[in-house]
């Protein structure tokens, strides 16, 4: 049985972050990394690539070079937690124990929880910027679009960086409106509202407005009949609910999503399926040596890329405070940012905590569309994260000019 000090249980955005920030802080640790993916995505990138502005091959990396020096790389995937025994099993059969584990999954796409969609996706209009297969098709369809209606969906929350679904409906209401189509852009989303922080959904509620986007909420999609071109939703209205049928020519589908089936059917998982933590200091409530970070784990925030920068060096400090048998005095405040695109050129930084209250990393009103923060969503943010937050030098929260992390 292989022994590591410290396994982390994914690859992705947080589980690279918060090893390589492990590795600056005690380079004497011994750190493995638990990851079955020989390739590593920019996901926020997807958002672009459907737009037309990047590439798919921009926001992809191999995974090995971004593996920290000094971590080991077991290219499986997690089969089983026995936190009991302080193991993981992996898909090779392999078991693997631990003093500290760090469950860092992010989620999984439910595709199957739509009816219809199986087989159906990335051809006659049916799209999705959540899936590296599918995201570049969504520019082909947009590009193909020659008029009616144009559904953009959001799935039931909690779902990875939510301001997403709404961010390709804004942008291709731009490409419809530049080539002067008849374009009905709808935007159909399970929530009840356009954002969930009030401060920033004012706002948008007046890009909905400007764009003449029909937004629709408490829409859940359940089933797409693509031979027919037909969006099925079930609608909540009030305590009765009813089923809406929606053609589409064009049809953007944010699927739902949820924590991996060996992390939610685990003794780790609280009872949504999520890694049961602490909301402020990242330990799991009953199993004091492990930790979670990203979007499996189960703190009420908001699961983006941008909250790992706020989680990490949490974590960081935690585990040595744990190590070092001293008391855990980190705390995450709930910190996550969404560039919410608006437009070809233009984007809200929206920045929040716990509280729903702004927390800017500029000395701007943040409830603006600026064209700087689509500059630094499109040219800056990607390099942050290749070469400052997977290396772990970003251990700063937020990006602030001038200021040396």
């Amino acid at each position: 049985m292989a022994h590591h000090q410290i396994l982390i249980v994914g690859g992705g955005a947080a589980g690279i972050t918060v090893a390589a920030q492990l590795k600056r802080a005690r380079n004497s640790l011994d750190v493995a990394i638990l990851e079955p993916s020989g390739e590593h995505y920019y996901q926020p990138g997807w958002t672009l690539v459907g737009a037309g502005v990047f590439s798919l091959e921009e926001t992809r990396r191999p995974e090995r070079d971004l593996i920290p020096s000094g971590v080991h790389w077991i290219q499986a995937k997690a089969a089983g937690f026995d936190p009991d025994r302080n193991t993981v099993t992996t898909s090779t059969g392999a078991t693997l124990s631990y003093d500290v584990l760090i469950v860092a999954t992010g989620l999984t796409l439910r595709w199957d929880k739509i009816e219809g969609l199986s087989g159906a996706m990335g051809k006659r209009g049916l799209c999705s910027n959540y899936s590296k297969d599918f995201a570049p098709y969504t520019w082909e369809a947009i590009q193909a679009f020659k008029g009616g209606n144009a559904v953009f969906t959001c799935a039931p929350m909690p779902i990875k960086c939510p301001g997403a679904p709404q961010k390709i409906a804004y942008l291709a209401a731009d490409v419809f409106k530049q080539k002067r189509l008849k374009a009905n852009v709808i935007y159909a989303t399970a929530t009840p509202g356009i954002f969930g922080v009030p401060v920033y959904a004012a706002p948008l509620r007046e890009v909905v407005k400007r764009k003449g986007i029909d937004a629709r909420y408490s829409h859940v999609l359940t089933a797409v009949r693509a031979d027919k071109q037909e969006a099925v939703f079930s609608v909540s209205e009030g305590e009765t609910s009813r089923e809406e049928v929606i053609p589409y020519d064009l049809l953007h589908v944010t699927p739902p999503m949820g924590p991996p089936e060996v992390v939610a059917t685990s003794s780790l998982a609280n009872g949504a399926g999520y890694v049961e933590v602490d909301q402020f200091n990242l330990q799991h409530s009953r199993y004091p040596n492990v930790f979670s970070l990203g979007d499996v784990s189960g703190m009420p925030n908001s699961k983006t890329a941008a909250a790992v920068r706020g989680q990490a060096p949490v974590v960081v400090a935690n585990l040595l405070a744990h190590l070092d048998g001293l008391p855990l005095e980190a705390a995450y405040d709930g910190y996550s940012c969404c560039p919410l695109i608006t437009g070809f050129g233009k984007t809200i930084m929206a920045e929040f905590n716990y509280k729903q209250e702004p927390v800017p990393s500029f000395p701007l009103d943040p409830t603006k569309e600026r064209w700087s923060m689509w500059w630094i969503k499109r040219k800056v943010l990607p390099g942050l994260y290749w070469n400052r937050m997977l290396t772990g030098a970003q251990h700063e929260r937020r990006f602030i000019p001038g200021v040396k992390a």
